[in-house]
């Protein structure tokens, strides 16, 4: 189920705010919060209040659980800009441009994937062999310990 949280109009510079989205895109729920709190830089706050939203959105109306969620997509768009004007040398006007970010993203839950063929063949190899150094590991221990009564008997 994918849950989807949009924001709009952030006045951020999409370039500064794609380089968080970078770092935690496709990443897990939990870790990707973890990576936001500790981030220095000052884009990655709308992007973990974006985060917070989807969680309550996805627990909330859907009932999913935040474990079982991870960022399916996460895409920084350009919105409108401000267009201000600086003086400059001769009388000139300089423009600046004042940019705004769209952000949005969406959550989707992890799936479960059922054990193939190879999966379970290679399972029961290793409990095969997990069970014959059990044995072999008792077997060397009864052997120590009867050579050892045979040396206290003495």
């Amino acid at each position: 189920m994918e849950v989807k949280a949009k924001a709009r109009y952030i006045r951020m510079s999409p370039r500064k705010v794609r380089l968080v989205a970078d770092m935690v895109r496709g990443k897990k729920v939990t870790v990707a919060l973890n990576t936001l709190e500790f981030c220095k830089r000052w884009s990655a706050r709308p992007i973990l209040k974006l985060l917070n939203s989807a969680i309550a959105n996805a627990t909330h109306n859907f009932s999913l659980e935040k474990e079982n969620l991870y960022i399916k997509t996460l895409k920084v768009d350009q919105g409108p800009m401000l267009k201000r004007w600086r003086a400059r040398a001769f009388g000139r006007a300089a423009e600046i441009q004042k940019r705004m970010s769209h952000i949005i993203m969406v959550l989707d839950e992890l799936e479960v994937k059922a054990p193939t063929a190879k999966a379970l063949e290679k399972t029961e190899k290793t409990e095969k062999k997990v069970a014959k150094t059990e044995k072999t590991e008792k077997a060397v221990k009864t052997k120590t310990v009867k050579k050892l009564k045979k040396a206290v008997s003495k």
